[in-house]
């Protein structure tokens, strides 16, 4: 879209940003503008720390290190088990505990049906 778009939000902006005492000109929408700036702070830490921690040289080498561990910590959190959120007592307020029962009570009979099918085998 054009920098005169009549949506709000839309419009095309431009940034200053710093990365490793470096300077950028970036463009972004004007709602994206905030998060931007988030992961410009973010990507700046991490590319100070493995400057700081690891006495790497060269920027490029920096962010392609940055970039590196960035990658594999995403790839680990889309692989890892969701989390599940521990019931409490509202949540468990809104259980009904007849319907509970009795599918319950269903599950019981499919498995004891199942296990007597099983049992004709031996």
């Amino acid at each position: 879209m054009n920098a005169k778009s009549a949506v709000p939000g839309e419009q095309t902006v431009q940034l200053d940003i710093e990365i490793l005492g470096r300077k950028y000109k970036v463009a972004c929408k004007e709602r994206e503008r905030a998060e931007l700036l988030e992961a410009v702070g973010f990507l700046d830490a991490k590319m100070r720390e493995i400057r700081d921690g690891n006495k790497v040289t060269g920027v490029d080498r920096i962010a392609v290190m940055a970039a590196l561990n960035m990658a594999n910590d995403l790839l680990r959190a889309r692989r890892a088990p969701p989390a599940v959120a521990p019931l409490d007592r509202d949540s468990a307020a809104d259980v009904d505990g007849a319907d509970a029962q009795r599918r319950i009570r269903t599950m019981q009979a499919a498995i004891d049906q199942l296990m007597a099918s099983q049992e004709k085998l031996f």
